[in-house]
């Protein structure tokens, strides 16, 4: 399963390396902007991307990355209450 991460873009890098800065929930990370790239890349800073493994694979509008991140966190609190409730069944044993 592939899984995007939303991602604010902050800056253009190398221009041409098609490279930005994003910040992916308060971590700045160096991406690589080639599938969403248009004529003008500074156009992509502050835009929202999905990010996975160092490329913005496509673009989302701020509803959306929100929307995402929010389940997300829901997504990791609901695998650390399944991890606490596996351990405490082993306990039991």
């Amino acid at each position: 399963m592939c899984l995007g991460i939303p991602g604010r873009i902050t800056a253009i890098v190398d221009e041409d390396r098609l490279m930005a800065m994003a910040e992916v929930s308060g971590v700045r990370r160096a991406v690589n902007v080639a599938c969403v790239a248009g004529n003008d890349l500074t156009a992509l800073v502050g835009q929202w991307a999905l990010i996975h493994v160092g490329f913005a694979m496509s673009l989302i509008d701020e509803d959306e990355a929100t929307k995402t991140l929010e389940a997300l966190r829901d997504l990791g609190e609901a695998q650390e209450t399944l991890e606490q409730m596996a351990r405490s069944e082993e306990a039991l044993a």
